[in-house]
């Protein structure tokens, strides 16, 4: 119940979070940046078609997709996510919070991609362009951010004819920071560093590592090319948080050690994808 009830609150975070950029930040500026929210801010102002209704009638059609192609549990989220929206966008005030249109551009398109990147990491989306990234990843292993362009990619092309030239430059680049953004949150800040280390005392930095960070650690049998010496390489996975606390922990042990750092986007497996005691 807890991990449900805590799924739903961020999946509302993110609806109010897209609101909010849609009737603060682009809807002001006539930025009509894909999507559902896209097309509803182009017949706002062509027809002057409340937004929230035009959301409503054309998530209504949508969400039948998404228990289709993505299941039950996606479905649900899905439909939490479509009624959702449009109660957000009707309860937000349509404000300019921001005059200068590239600021609003840019701040208003770094909130969506934030509250699309929650949306998706809780299986969920608000129907519309959001839904088919999700499709799109389930068969054809594309990413999210890559998806959501695609698919807002199509309708902004209306944005040309309806509001002119540079509402619609706005647009595109209203797309491309959102997917550079939504790439970044995807791999950016899951990112972790992989450490390998070698050094006289790898017995003491090992028990160090796991004792003091809690994190596991692999030793890979080595042999110097100049000694012919065996002795232990040490390998350790762990949040870049941490890293500091390990060249600590290796310099204070042995100050001769030889260490190589990678970055890595992605780390699957206990203390990282799923529940453990070291974390």
């Amino acid at each position: 119940m807890v991990k449900h009830i805590k799924k739903f609150a961020y999946i509302i975070v993110a609806v109010f979070g897209i609101a909010v950029s849609i009737n603060m930040f682009l809807g002001p500026h006539s930025i009509a940046a894909g999507g559902i929210t896209g097309i509803a801010i182009i017949l706002d102002y062509m027809f002057e078609i409340d937004r929230s209704l035009t959301i409503f009638i054309a998530n209504g059609l949508i969400i039948a997709a998404a228990l289709i192609f993505l299941g039950r549990e996606v479905f649900i989220n899905t439909v939490v996510g479509a009624l959702l929206l449009p109660v957000a966008i009707w309860l937000i005030p349509q404000i300019t919070l921001v005059e200068d249109v590239m600021l609003s551009v840019i701040t208003g398109s770094i909130i969506i991609a934030i509250s699309a990147s929650i949306l998706y990491a809780n299986h969920a989306s608000t129907g519309g362009t959001t839904l088919p990234p999700l499709i799109l990843k389930k068969y054809f292993g594309i990413s999210t951010s890559i998806g959501l362009l695609i698919s807002d990619g199509a309708i902004i092309l209306i944005t040309l004819r309806a509001f002119g030239t540079e509402p619609f430059l706005y647009a595109v680049l209203s797309i491309a920071i959102t997917a550079i953004a939504m790439n970044y949150i995807e791999s950016g800040i899951r990112r972790r560093k992989k450490v390998y280390i070698i050094s006289e005392k790898s017995e003491t930095i090992t028990n160090e590592i796991q004792s003091k960070l809690e994190r596991g650690v692999t030793l890979i049998p080595v042999v110097g090319a100049y000694e012919r010496k065996k002795k232990d390489m040490i390998m350790v996975t762990m949040d870049s948080k941490n890293y500091r606390d390990l060249l600590d922990i290796v310099k204070e042990n042995d100050e001769d050690a030889f260490m190589i750092t990678e970055s890595v986007s992605e780390v699957h497996g206990k203390g990282f994808t799923y529940n453990s005691g070291s974390v």
